[in-house]
């Protein structure tokens, strides 16, 4: 195998390749070979059909195989050779040979990985947040819970819905005076004063009395996930039938037995340890935040331009629908496409950097994502889909390309955990809302 060097600029290098003539015939007879050894034709025995036979029949297909294997066998040669490590899918042309006549001569094209040198991790310094959970945090939770144990009961007074109250009602929604599919129903619950299916819905229902009809007003949201409906003005026909009033649940001992637990005080307690999972959550979430910060300092090499355009067009699909929305976050609302574009190619460039920093990091200390955390992430990915778990785990055992999805996680977080562990992390105590206010990230 002969090769040329015929590109070099930055990550990206080219070649042009001669593989010898008598390299794919030697390749392709072996094929012949093992095709016409396993071969059964009537009027010849197992594995005795002659060779020409065998060539007249299966030669064209061989063929093809043998070139296919030749140049991929080529191409994995030289990067071997040469310590290439592609950061994407190579360009292959093949230029002569594919006829069979000949050398096979092609060219290569592609965009390999930069050298990373491991930056000193051992003078990293990093501060983990800490929160604990406050009485009023409790009682707030308890109080959401004993809200939604609450029973309602028929109102029996003469008297106007307020907020708080549940209506029964029968509705119909109209766009332009013309009922529109999914707007009707009857029997319907409505708590005024909690969150409606549309915004301002049952606000106006306020002060209503069973009996009453009225026609209320209402904005579809620009996101709502009927695109015929988004953004649109329509009528409502409400009938109220049933005013209804809450009883309130009181916090005690039977709110505990009621959903299952011993007595308040062990419903206190989870409730406890589960907010203290959130603001461990959290405290993860803040110190990894300050150390890909950290180690976005210390990036010294380029990013291969192939991956910087894959993720910056996954990135720019999610920003450019909420531009279109209109639900860009406050920082990016007065800025132009241009800017925008600019920005988040920053991020994206950021982004596969830190990540060939860390997927170097993980190569370097043989960390590995094990099957176990595998099958534990793909169950725990099953329990997101009730009712279709056995589904959802048979997908993926189906599809390796996506259970990798759920790899680079994993894969990641165990080398930020090696990381943090060398560095010298200082514990500070704050309030849940300092924990929660996430920085922005530097880019």
């Amino acid at each position: 195998m002969q090769v040329t060097e015929t590109l070099s600029e930055g990550l990206k290098c080219g070649f042009t390749v001669t593989v010898p003539a008598a390299d794919l015939a030697e390749r392709e007879a072996a094929r012949l070979k093992e095709v016409g050894a396993s071969l059964r034709l009537p009027g010849f025995r197992p594995g005795k059909v002659p060779a020409a036979v065998v060539r007249q029949r299966f030669g064209e297909s061989v063929k093809g195989e043998a070139l296919e294997e030749t140049v991929s066998g080529a191409v994995r040669s030289l990067f071997e050779e040469r310590g290439l490590r592609p950061a994407g899918q190579p360009k292959v042309d093949l230029t002569s040979g594919a006829d069979g006549k000949g050398d096979v001569v092609f060219t290569i094209e592609v965009e390999v990985l930069p050298e990373i040198a491991e930056p000193d991790l051992s003078g990293l310094e990093l501060t983990r947040l800490k929160a604990t959970p406050s009485a009023e945090t409790i009682d707030k939770a308890l109080n959401d819970i004993a809200k939604r144990q609450r029973t309602f009961e028929d109102v029996t007074e003469d008297r106007p819905a307020v907020k708080g109250d549940v209506l029964v009602v029968d509705f119909e929604g109209k766009r332009d005076g013309v009922a529109f599919e999914g707007g009707t129903a009857q029997d319907v619950s409505i708590e005024l004063g909690g969150e409606g299916f549309i915004p301002g819905f049952a606000d106006q229902m306020e002060g209503m009395k069973a009996g009453e009809e009225k026609v209320i007003t209402v904005t579809f949201p620009a996101d709502y996930h009927a695109a015929d409906l988004a953004g649109q003005e329509v009528t409502f026909d409400i009938r109220a039938k049933q005013l209804k009033k809450p009883v309130e649940t009181a916090i005690d001992d039977d709110l505990a037995k009621k959903i299952g637990f011993e007595g308040l005080e062990q419903l206190r307690e989870l409730i406890s340890k589960q907010v203290e999972g959130e603001y461990e959550q959290l405290s993860r979430l803040r110190i990894k935040r300050e150390l890909l910060d950290a180690l976005a300092k210390m990036l010294d090499f380029p990013a291969p331009e192939s991956m910087v355009e894959v993720e910056f067009a996954e990135i720019w699909r999610r920003v450019d629908a909420d531009r279109k929305a209109g639900q860009l976050d406050d920082e990016d609302k007065d800025k132009d496409e241009e800017t925008l574009r600019a920005d988040y190619r920053r991020i994206a460039e950021r982004r596969v950097r830190l990540g060939l920093l860390l997927a170097e990091i993980g190569r370097s200390k043989n960390i590995t994502v094990t099957q176990d955390e595998m099958l534990r992430a793909i169950r725990a990915e099953a329990m997101r889909y009730q009712g279709q778990e056995q589904a959802v785990f048979e997908f993926f055992q189906k599809n390796p390309q996506a259970a990798e999805n759920l790899r680079g996680p994993i894969f990641e977080n165990k080398v930020v955990d090696y990381v943090i562990e060398l560095a010298k992390v200082t514990d500070k105590e704050v309030t849940p809302e300092e924990l929660a206010e996430m920085p922005p990230a530097e880019v």
